[in-house]
């Protein structure tokens, strides 16, 4: 009988794994005169230090992968790995501080996540019609959170950015100058707005909620760090309104439906 093969370090890249590279001529960066001794010399540092920090994501996010699948068997990934059925379509926004574990337990097939700058609608079309009439998630949550930079500079000037980022920006439709709290917060109201216009017939049908809520990991509500605060319900920005529909159950009940 021939021997076991030798464990692989899950660490490493698999060597047996070649993904398929399509070819492409790319331009040489244009290179800029070079620098005093001094600038080179500084310029090295620098790079030296940036391939340090990268090397130490890589390593950190390689390491929690091997122990994810460790502490994971066959059977549990063997429930998903042909299909997909989560409970909610969810559009939260790109920042790091958003951790979607926060509200977001372990689960197979759980949400249908979405994410860009300012959690909105408009710059992520296909995804969110994809998770509601595809996935046909009865639910769908817009997540905005505290100290959004998409809001602080959708409410400022940002004409200054790189246009692939004010055009995500002029989606997002605040007053300028609007604190950054009651900013995030209407926003969620607009996308909550957009949300039911655009899937008016599953609203219509009963067979989408829509839900809002801001994701406070600074206390700004002060409800508490870390709270996920529901602030909009079909529509319904009353909090004692909400509380009352929630405990009753009524998640798609909308205020034009009778």
């Amino acid at each position: 009988m021939a021997p076991p093969p030798a464990a692989k370090n899950l660490s490493e890249p698999s060597p047996e794994v070649h993904a398929p590279v399509k070819k492409r001529r790319v331009a040489k960066p244009k290179r800029k005169a070079a620098p005093a001794e001094h600038g080179d010399a500084h310029a090295g540092a620098h790079l030296a230090s940036e391939a340090q920090q990268v090397r130490g994501v890589v390593d950190a996010i390689v390491e929690a992968n091997a122990r994810y699948m460790k502490s994971h068997d066959k059977a549990y990934f063997e429930r998903f790995a042909e299909h997909q059925s989560p409970r909610a379509t969810v559009v939260t926004c790109s920042d790091s501080r958003v951790q979607t574990n926060a509200f977001h337990a372990d689960a197979v097939n759980d949400l249908f996540m979405v994410r860009d700058i300012g959690n909105q609608l408009a710059t992520a079309e296909g995804s969110v019609e994809y998770g509601v009439r595809h996935l046909h998630t009865p639910l769908l949550i817009i997540i905005g959170h505290a100290a959004c930079g998409a809001i602080k500079a959708a409410s400022g000037d940002y004409g200054a950015l790189e246009p692939a980022i004010r055009k995500e920006l002029a989606t997002i439709d605040i007053p300028k100058g609007i604190d950054p709290t009651n900013g995030a917060l209407l926003n969620v109201n607009n996308q909550v707005e957009t949300a039911i216009m655009t899937y008016a017939g599953e609203v219509e049908a009963g067979k989408l909620a829509v839900l809002g809520a801001f994701y406070d990991f600074r206390n700004d509500l002060k409800q508490g760090y870390g709270k996920l605060v529901i602030t909009n319900l079909n529509g319904e920005t009353d909090p004692a309104k909400i509380r009352e529909m929630t405990r009753a159950g009524q998640f798609f009940k909308y205020s034009f439906m009778k």
